[in-house]
């Protein structure tokens, strides 16, 4: 995945056509409508997903964006669709990162929803990106236990994502946990046969898929702030995570924190004067010069 490039005047226009502005959330994630997981988002269907360099994004950096699409929290895919995925990856190329390579993963909760996860691709067009984040069912699920399945996206990262950031160059590429709940503490191996379709002989705490993610990946959490629930659940993500733990008090500021926060931790950075940028440009593609 990720051959494609992210042209804004493309995105832009088919936002316009779509209705992205006007439609509220059932009518642009169409599965709300069909009230199932889409079936290409599986996870028995996603045993691996690949983050791999091409000749448009010869230095791809693999960004996880994985999204807690239970309760209230349904609105983030919903602000992120309208204009926060846009700015998030034009804001990303301009400072420096050409080659962003995104996959959606949708989070619900193991225990009591049908779609605990959800699955997307790598992706760096703009039509591919939109395509895998309308796919989301936002099933606005959860229950009255200790938390959500956010160790789910742990779990899938650390033991189904392949990457050449990570194979060729040594290079970790970035997580990013989104919601208001804590995670649940424990991955019981019968929980991982019914999401993921396989056996496995291993329970994980939330603290080890954690550290076996870190390997891979730099992990961090976005915490909204917005209602009583972020602020209960707030001292969980500190001790997990210190700094790693983001508060966001504005949901629709999502996109611009993940966007700030991985360019401001990532090594390789090119200067945008040596680029010939994508964004308002006829020409799909990124060209070093």
């Amino acid at each position: 995945m990720g051959w494609t490039c992210y042209d804004s005047d493309s995105r832009s226009a088919r936002a316009f056509s779509l209705g992205y502005f006007e439609k509220d959330a059932d009518d642009i994630f169409e599965q709300n409508k069909k009230g199932e997981i889409h079936e290409s988002m599986k996870p028995s269907k996603a045993l691996i997903r690949e983050a791999r360099d091409s000749d448009a994004h010869p230095n791809s950096l693999p960004i996880i964006v994985a999204l807690d699409v239970t309760g209230s929290m349904g609105k983030i895919p919903h602000a992120l669709v309208k204009d926060g995925l846009p700015n998030m990856v034009g804001n990303m190329i301009q400072r420096g990162i050409p080659d962003p390579a995104i996959l959606f993963l949708g989070i619900g909760d193991h225990e009591v929803d049908d779609a605990p996860l959800q699955v997307g691709q790598f992706e760096s067009g703009d039509a591919e990106l939109d395509m895998w984040l309308t796919r989301t069912w936002i099933e606005k699920g959860g229950g009255g236990n200790t938390g959500e399945s956010y160790l789910l996206a742990w779990y899938f990262a650390a033991h189904h994502t392949v990457t050449d950031a990570d194979e060729k160059r040594g290079q970790k590429g970035f997580l990013f946990t989104i919601g208001d709940e804590p995670s649940l503490r424990h991955l019981p191996k019968s929980a991982i046969k019914e999401v993921m379709g396989q056996d496995t002989q291993a329970t994980f705490t939330d603290k080890q898929l954690l550290e076996a993610v870190q390997e891979k990946y730099e992990v961090f959490h976005l915490h909204i702030m917005e209602g009583s629930a972020g602020h209960r659940s707030l001292p969980y993500w500190k001790d997990l995570l210190d700094q790693r733990c983001i508060k966001v008090d504005d949901y629709t500021k999502v996109g611009e924190v993940i966007a700030d926060t991985v360019v401001s931790n990532v090594d390789n950075k090119v200067s945008f004067e040596k680029m010939k940028p994508v964004i308002g440009n006829d020409k799909k593609e990124e060209e070093i010069l």
